[in-house]
């Protein structure tokens, strides 16, 4: 019969081996559980005491993982530049309508755009900050990154 460490030892790499197939980390986390099975094995404790250690390290740790993960900020598609090549770019706009909406054109087409920024509506360049469907949510750009935004648009025309 094989020894109660060695179980444990084989308990954790099964799970590692799954893990490599899931690839989201939690059974990655109950394998560290495993390995704590093992330690406390190895340090001679009983059997109920093995499995205690596996399951708080184990739970622990998919906890851990679980609370880490939930806390990361996550920019909706919209406004996710990694998804999306044109949030960062910047438009002319000419004039604004009453409902702070207005028609611009951007990579050769025309677009309805929607002011998504603070203070009045004026005319001029904007920066893309979202995607609302087809609909292009703009911000103002800041005072000095007017004039990077004025040398992009000159080498870059929309």
């Amino acid at each position: 019969m094989m020894s109660t460490p060695m179980q444990w030892w084989i308990a954790a790499a099964l799970l590692v081996a799954l893990e490599l197939t899931s690839g989201t980390f939690y059974l990655l986390m109950l394998a560290v559980g495993a390995v704590a099975g093992a330690m406390a094995a190895h340090l001679g404790l009983n059997v109920p005491l093995q499995w205690v250690s596996s399951a708080l390290v184990g739970t622990g740790s998919v906890y851990a993982l679980y609370s880490m993960r939930k806390k990361r900020f996550k920019p909706a598609p919209g406004a996710n530049r990694d998804i999306n090549l044109d949030i960062g770019s910047v438009v002319q706009v000419d004039a604004w309508d009453n409902h702070g909406e207005a028609r611009i054109r951007y990579r050769g087409s025309d677009w309805q755009a929607r002011f998504g920024g603070k203070g009045p509506l004026q005319s001029g360049q904007f920066r893309i900050k979202a995607l609302d469907g087809n609909t292009l949510v703009l911000e103002p750009l800041a005072g000095d990154a007017a004039a990077h935004a004025r040398a992009q648009s000159e080498t870059h025309p929309s």
